[in-house]
């Protein structure tokens, strides 16, 4: 995973300055060195921090960064949560990827804090789902476990989740299930396998097939989800999922469902505002 990090950085390095930064170039001279620091600009929960770290020093691994608030913290308006400190001409370059990715993963971690918060007292954990930005997955992963959240799989190849269509494509639940296993069998695969239900008829056919680990209730409604809990009776994970909003996340979670999961935390997250400025010597 530390290899796809990597190659965002570099396509995102490509992608901004081309040939060359040819404002800085110009206008900088070459020795001159200087002081950044990074100012929130609204409260939140703050992330990025050491993904930031990543690119300044993957730029220019002679700029020093002092650390003062770290990810996961709450951060208010006028807060400064680091210095970086170098050459001017790394400073400037590096800056606009600096605030994309801290702006779009603190947002993210704020998002996913006011969710978690909505479910103290419960047993149910929000997860995220693959609704991510193309190249940016496990970034935006990463925040939503700094925002206390938890991750779904990661992509298609560390979990089995049989969906609607692989279900109707495969002919139905149980040969979808037997598949799977068999699969797993032939390949010598040790991942979970979770299953996608559309009604109580559905779910009670994984019930009677069994060998899945987890349960995704898709659009259920809070009454169903309640019942679906009392025929699951523990055996298996139970995740909702499709529908939920936060003002309905704290009903669903009072069923006893283990997971509620959130593409919202995601797919249409407001960044938080922050600025990376020079500071006067």
């Amino acid at each position: 995973m530390d290899q796809l990090i990597d190659d965002l950085i570099r396509l995102a390095f490509a992608e901004d300055i081309g040939d060359g930064d040819h404002t800085t170039l110009s206008s900088i001279p070459a020795t001159a060195v200087g002081k950044s620091r990074l100012i929130i600009k609204e409260d939140g929960v703050l992330g990025g921090v050491e993904m930031a770290r990543k690119i300044f020093h993957t730029f220019d691994p002679g700029l020093k960064i002092n650390v003062f608030i770290g990810d996961g913290m709450e951060v208010k308006k006028g807060d400064i949560a680091f210095t970086a400190e170098g050459k001017v001409r790394s400073l400037l370059q590096t800056e606009r990827l600096v605030l994309n990715v801290m702006q779009r993963m603190s947002g993210i971690a704020t998002t996913t804090r006011k969710y978690v918060k909505a479910l103290e007292g419960t047993k149910t954990r929000v997860l995220d789902t693959r609704k991510t930005t193309p190249g940016m997955r496990m970034l935006e992963k990463e925040a939503v476990r700094i925002g206390g959240g938890v991750n779904h799989r990661i992509g298609l190849f560390d979990m089995i989740l049989l969906k609607d269509n692989h279900v109707d494509f495969a002919g139905g639940i149980g040969k979808a299930i037997i598949r799977a296993k068999e699969y797993l069998r032939e390949k010598g695969k040790d991942i979970k396998i979770e299953i996608e239900v559309r009604n109580l008829d559905e779910l009670q056919e994984v019930l009677h097939t069994g060998g899945i680990n987890r349960i995704m209730l898709d659009n259920f409604n809070v009454e169903n989800t309640r019942k679906a809990v009392d025929m699951v009776g523990g055996r298996y994970e139970l995740e909702s999922s499709g529908g939920i909003t936060f003002d309905t996340l704290r009903q669903y979670a009072e069923t006893g469902v283990d997971y509620i999961s959130v593409g919202a935390l995601t797919h249409s997250v407001k960044s938080l505002d922050m600025s990376l400025k020079a500071v006067d010597n």
